[in-house]
């Protein structure tokens, strides 16, 4: 099976989600049907039937999560340096735009981009591998073609 590469963070975060998952919200939706069920015909219960829905998404993300993290490789950003490559912290800017982000290129199942974390698959993630403090790298994104130049490149 292929590894699935992923900061210490991720990893924690992961595992607390697994935590919580089979701690609280499994033993709350058991409670839920329980209840449900005292009340009587099932076949036109809501609740029962919302309960029942809710224990299905909890076991099939508790499967996912399990999954992911048996495949997990972690990987310490601060133990690498050089050249943009997994775990990278790298600060762009939009030649056209001037404007200025800064992403941490990260596994898969850590990826939000709304927090600057970019799934190491992403087309941008994927033309930033190699690259170093000045290069300029030009990206075919859905909005059409964008060009950035590497301002910093920083392993935390």
């Amino acid at each position: 099976m292929e590894k699935i590469p992923m900061t210490r963070a991720g990893h924690t975060a992961l595992d607390e989600e697994l935590r919580t998952l089979k701690s609280v919200e499994r033993p709350a939706v058991i409670a839920a049907i329980a209840e449900a069920r005292e009340h009587g015909d099932l076949s036109e219960n809501a609740e029962y039937h919302a309960a029942r829905e809710k224990q299905s998404f909890i076991e099939g993300r508790i499967k996912e999560v399990e999954a992911v993290l048996s495949r997990a490789e972690v990987i310490d950003p601060a133990s690498l340096s050089g050249a943009i490559k997994f775990g990278a912290t790298v600060q762009l800017v939009d030649e056209d735009t001037d404007e200025e982000k800064t992403y941490q290129i990260v596994g898969e199942p850590e990826a939000d981009l709304e927090k600057g974390r970019l799934n190491i698959k992403s087309p941008l993630a994927r033309a930033l591998i190699g690259k170093e403090v000045g290069d300029s790298i030009e990206v075919k994104t859905p909005g059409g073609e964008r060009s950035y130049e590497v301002l910093a490149v920083d392993f935390i």
